[in-house]
């Protein structure tokens, strides 16, 4: 039996390990992924670009993923 995620939402906590393990494994697995991490700088400032880099692994395996700079819980999935 395999686990799916098909059409399901969820956001990965950051770009970094163990974040990026999660999203990758998620979007394996059929899940639109929402990669977050609040920015670059430790105040939360900033874009990270390893959650940039985990969007672009997911897309070029042939996922959906985006990137959100912002709180977890302001985020919509449409």
């Amino acid at each position: 039996m395999s686990i799916r995620f098909d059409d399901k939402k969820p956001s990965s906590p950051g770009g970094r390990r163990p974040g990026r393990e999660y999203a990758l494994a998620l979007a394996a697995r059929g899940a639109k992924v929402v990669v977050n991490d609040l920015g670059g700088a430790r105040d939360g400032t900033g874009h990270s670009d390893a959650a940039l880099k985990v969007v672009d692994e997911i897309k070029a395996a042939g996922g959906e993923a985006m990137s959100n700079g912002g709180k977890r819980h302001r985020i919509r999935a449409e």
